[in-house]
């Protein structure tokens, strides 16, 4: 396997299997801590989905991502395009890469594993950037989420 074909990032979470689950799985908690307005949403197998991204500086761009698996309380996966953030760029004919979260008990939380695998059909002109993009988007994510649960332990 090509060194930069996949980013894995992983989180203790200090929250129960089943907080982590909804803030992965319910549409509207997912655009909450990763910054797309999914509201009225929901994720579901096979599915399309496309929304507005709310993050500051990607206003502009909409998220779209196909969701593939969903193993209640264990797995959650989506295909989308890397790093698709230019205007006027169609990444539909590219091949887009799998993002999966796997969710583990690990005393005393839940580890949670995210895996972007793909990146060798990215095509190469953009490929280093949406990878070097992407593996900072993923420390941060990995990051909302611990926050966002722990708000939502507070509130």
């Amino acid at each position: 396997m090509h060194v930069l074909d996949r980013i894995e990032r992983k989180v203790l979470l200090n929250a129960s299997r089943k907080q982590v689950w909804e803030a992965l799985t319910d549409a509207e908690q997912f655009g909450n801590w990763f910054g797309i307005a999914l509201k009225g949403k929901t994720f579901a197998p096979g599915q399309s989905i496309e929304a507005q991204i709310t993050y500051p500086g990607y206003e502009h761009v909409v998220w779209k991502a196909k969701i593939e698996r969903v193993l209640p309380h264990t797995l959650f996966s989506f295909w989308w395009h890397p790093y698709a953030v230019e205007e006027g760029v169609d990444y539909d004919s590219e091949t887009p890469t799998l993002v999966e979260f796997t969710l583990e008990d690990r005393a005393p939380g839940i580890l949670l594993r995210v895996v972007e695998s793909g990146f060798d059909a990215v095509p190469e002109a953009r490929r280093q950037k949406a990878f070097k993009m992407n593996s900072r988007g993923w420390d941060e994510q990995m990051s909302n989420i611990e926050t966002y649960l722990g708000q939502a332990r507070r509130a």
